[in-house]
This record gives structure tokens, sequence and C-alpha cells, in this order.
């Protein structure tokens, strides 16, 4: 009797993220469903006085390993299916390593300050660089930390010879051999997207040898292929092609589908930051936004408020449906809330005096949940006005996602606020983006026609007509006070 033949599996793409405690996998296929999953943790960082926040980084790759193993053997073909995979990862992390591809150090975080005068320096040193392509170097940035990194090495600098970001450390281990970098995480290390170059005058002024910077290319350029040790780790079919991510914000953007011209998506988190897609680079004098460069040669500028789904940190998980439903029946708060926990405001303005205030006290626990909502709802309002008032266009609904998206009164308070829909896109991971960036010149022809064919619709969100009155007059109120104490100064 003869045997069926064997079947062959669906091609699908591995994405991975490298978040600060874990690292997740998701291989989806040319339609965009998920298929697999994996998962592993990482140490925590050890975070100490003077803003010191470390990792180690010989922990990546055993976790990423992991997590690759578990996402290619729950496939249907083992994972032999794979035919691209690429890597996203946290802003700004990196870490000196040897010849080898071995780290001499531990990684510095994306929120390490250690470095803080030494950005201060290339931020004056490159000032009319910086200006022209709308960046500023800031305390934490990751050309800071890499100039501290080499002094501190002291005598065993000369073991260093290279710097690598989270996904140059992977891309070696998947390949055997060292890989370019892409633009997206390079860009907070020393990277001028617009020009195409490292700011060499900078890196010579504070003593860098060049030889330690690595070639630098587009997000999804493929830059190696998987060496048969790799697959023996992780599952991945050898040669494999290893393609470029971004970092984890612009990953989450393009997981929104968020990717055309005049597309932009509000990610309610922790904090909310703004995201879109402009064709020309587009630079802000007040510093409160700056841009990526897209992978097919647009732009994707971006900002982050102080304050977003934070507002809420004092309230129980378990009570906010009931708070959500008791605020819903109950229509806009009569007060006025600029829910900010912390000191200082980085966008929509920027203002390092700026405190949290409320205005008409509420009356109770529901009026102070639903003034925090309509808060975070009017920065995401004034930070639309923000972009558009640089000649940004923005077009369409605006794309919604984030942990606060999940709240359908808090999507219906922000589409009222803003008067125009949201589309709510479901399951848009920063995993999914890197899936669609190693989708990118392999499964489709490139990222904008991957996110057509793998990103959903969502679902659309309207205005509510009957609150919009209510809400334009609290809105007023807001911006008024926030002009009366000085901090909002543009028209």
């Amino acid at each position: 009797m003869s045997q069926p033949a064997e079947t062959t599996p669906v091609p699908v793409v591995a994405g991975i993220d490298v978040a600060t405690a874990a690292v997740r996998v998701v291989c989806v296929d040319a339609g965009g469903r998920t298929l697999a999953t994996g998962g592993a943790p990482l140490p925590a960082p050890v975070r100490g006085p003077g803003g010191h926040s470390e990792q180690d980084a010989r922990a990546w790759w055993p976790a990423a390993a992991a997590a690759l193993r578990q996402a290619t053997a729950a496939l249907p073909g083992g994972g032999r299916e794979v035919v691209a995979v690429a890597t996203s990862a946290t802003s700004g992390t990196l870490v000196l390593a040897d010849t080898a591809g071995e780290p001499v150090a531990p990684a510095l975080m994306y929120d390490d300050r250690r470095a803080a005068d030494l950005n201060a320096a290339a931020q004056r040193l490159g000032a009319g660089r910086w200006r022209s392509t709308g960046l500023s170097v800031g305390p934490t940035a990751a050309l800071g930390r890499l100039v501290w990194s080499l002094r501190e090495a002291g005598a065993d600098a000369a073991r260093t010879r290279t710097v690598l970001h989270t996904p140059d450390l992977l891309g070696w281990r998947l390949t055997g051999g060292p890989v370019a970098t892409d633009w997206s995480h390079a860009l907070k290390t020393g990277y001028d997207p617009a020009a195409g170059e490292w700011a060499t005058e900078v890196f010579e002024a504070l003593d860098v040898p060049p030889e330690l910077l690595p070639e630098v290319r587009a997000p999804g350029a493929e830059v190696g292929r998987v060496s048969a040790a790799a697959a023996a780790e992780t599952g991945l079919p050898e040669g494999c092609p290893v393609r470029l991510g971004m970092t984890d914000g612009c990953a989450g953007q393009l997981a929104t589908g968020a990717v055309r011209p005049g597309q932009f998506v509000g990610v309610l988190g922790t904090t909310y930051v703004l995201k879109g897609v402009t064709a020309e680079l587009v630079t802000d004098p007040a510093g409160s936004f700056y841009s990526h460069r897209h992978p097919d040669g647009w732009w994707l500028p971006g900002g982050a408020s102080s304050t977003g789904g934070e507002a809420l940190a004092d309230t129980p998980a378990e009570r906010l449906p009931a708070l959500d439903a008791e605020a819903a029946a109950r229509g806009p708060a009569r007060g006025v809330s600029y829910p900010l926990r912390r000191e200082g405001e980085r966008f929509p303005f920027v203002s390092g005096e700026a405190r949290g205030f409320t205005l008409g006290g509420p009356a109770d626990e529901v009026e102070r949940h639903r003034a925090a909502l309509e808060g975070v709802a009017f920065l995401e309002r004034l930070a639309l006005e923000t972009v558009e008032g640089l000649g940004v266009r923005v077009e369409g609904p605006l794309y919604a996602a984030g942990g606060g998206s999940r709240s359908a009164l808090w999507t219906r308070v922000r589409a009222t606020v803003l008067g125009r829909p949201l589309q709510v896109t479901e399951g848009a991971e920063t995993a999914v983006g890197a899936a669609l960036l190693a989708a990118s010149g392999g499964l489709h022809p490139d990222l904008t026609s991957a996110a057509a064919a793998m990103v959903g619709k969502g679902r659309l969100v309207e205005p509510v007509a009957a609150e919009r009155d209510a809400l334009e007059e609290s809105y007023a109120r807001f911006t008024g006070e926030l002009r009366a104490r000085g901090w909002l100064t543009t028209p």
C-alpha cells in the first residue's frame, strides 16, 4: 500500500521581540495568521544609583533560542516552513563585544543615564547635524553610553572590536558571523538617517574609533543565513534568510498597519505615543518628536507623552470594568484633569515645569476616573494638532493600539475628543511588526505590501455625537489652563 505524499507546509516568517524582561517569538503566514508562538524570560535589569541600568547580554541568545525552539516545534512542519526571521528590541540598548561577538561588559540598557554629560557634549558637537534631521541627543541616548563604555573599559579596551545593539548580537548568533545593523536601532547611537551616515565628526571629537561602528542597512534587508549550529539550537531551517528589524516602538507601529504617508497610530500603553508616516522629513523646532526612517524610504515621526495609561495606576485592575461602565452611563466629566504623575512633559509640548492638575474637583471615584480618561484623550488631540501645525497630513481614522485601547469607553472618548474614528488593530504587538519586516522582500515585495496583506482591518470606533459639545468645552479649558501656566506656548 502506497504512503500518502508529504504535504508542503505553508511558508511562514518569524518575528523576535527582545523586551526588557522576556523574549517573544511569533510565527505568521503570508496572510497574517499566527501559527505559533514562543517565549522565554530574561534576567531583570540591574538598576542602581546615578541612573545605572544594566543587563547581562549573554542571556539574550539562550532566551531567543529557547523561544524560537518553542515556536518552531509548534509549527506543522516543525520549523522547516520558516522562510525568514527578523528581530526587534528596545531602542538604544547596546553592548561592547570582541572579535567573536562575545560581550566584554554588561549591556547598557535603553534607560541608562550614566552618560548624560557625554550626550550633552555630543549634542553640542553635532548641533547643526541634529538640527537638520530633527534629532536631539537626550540624556539616555546610546551615543554617550558607547563613549562611556569605551572609556570605562580602560586597559580592556583592546578586546573591544565592535558595538552591538541587541538584534546585532542575535544576528551574529543566527548567522555565525557579524551582520550589519539597521538604521532604526542605530538612530540613538549616532546614525544620521537623512545623510545615510554615522555622525563621524561627533565620534572623532569623542575619540570613538570608526572601525567600531557597524555597517548600516535598511530594515528588512537580508544580512545573512541561519547557520547549521543556529538551526540545531532554534529549529529554524539551515539557510533561512535573516533580515533586519526595527526598534520596538517602530515595530509596534508597523503591526497596526499604519505604514503609508498620512496614517498615524496612537499607542496608549503606560505612556501615550503618537507615531505616523510622512513622505518627507518633518522637524519640530520644539524638539517634542523626531523621525525614524521608514523601510520603504519615507519617514516615521513620533513622540511620547509623560503620561498615558499610568494615569489609572492607583486603580486596581479588577475595578476598571465597573468604573468604565459607571462612567459611560454618567457621561462627560464636569471637571478637567491633566493626569500627569511625574515632573515634566515631553510631548505634545516640552516643559520641565509641567505638573498634573484638576479643575473642578471630582465629586467621586467615577468622576475622577472619567476625567482621567478624558485628560489623556485631550493630550492625544493636542498631539495631533501639534503635528498638523507643522504641516503634517493626518488622514482617515487614527489607528489605535496598546493596552488602553482594550477599554471600549476610553476608545469612544478618544474618538469623540478627536472628532474622528479610531481603528483598533487586534494583536498589534512588537513581534508581529518584526515578522512583517521578515516578510518584506520574501513573502511580499516590500513592507507596505506586507502590511496590506498581513494586518487585519480591526474594528472601527466612531465618535459619540451627543458628547461632542461637552468634551469640546472641556478641551478648551484644558488647553487654556496649559497656556495660563506657561507650559503650552504654541497657538
